[in-house]
């Protein structure tokens, strides 16, 4: 009722990467690792909040609502 428009993905290929230093670079997903969740949206491959997923600069924690917002966010965990 409030005009307001949700956007989501259904398709994510890019990730918004945050490392500790507070630097964002722009780093392809390759893979869902874990997912908390469920094991089931593990296993379909399924990102949401919280899930841990593999880029080439290593392993990410999403901190961002994908089904909500519409871009991933995520935060470096570990290095590769």
């Amino acid at each position: 009722m409030g005009g307001n428009i949700k956007v989501r993905s259904l398709k994510v290929k890019y990730v918004n990467l945050s490392d500790r230093s507070g630097k964002v670079v722009r780093s392809e997903v390759l893979a869902v690792a874990e997912n908390q969740a469920g094991v089931d949206l593990r296993r379909g491959g399924i990102v949401t909040k919280g899930a841990i997923i593999q880029t080439p600069l290593g392993r990410a924690r999403v901190t961002s609502r994908p089904g909500q917002v519409g871009s991933i966010s995520a935060v470096l965990i570990s290095e590769a």
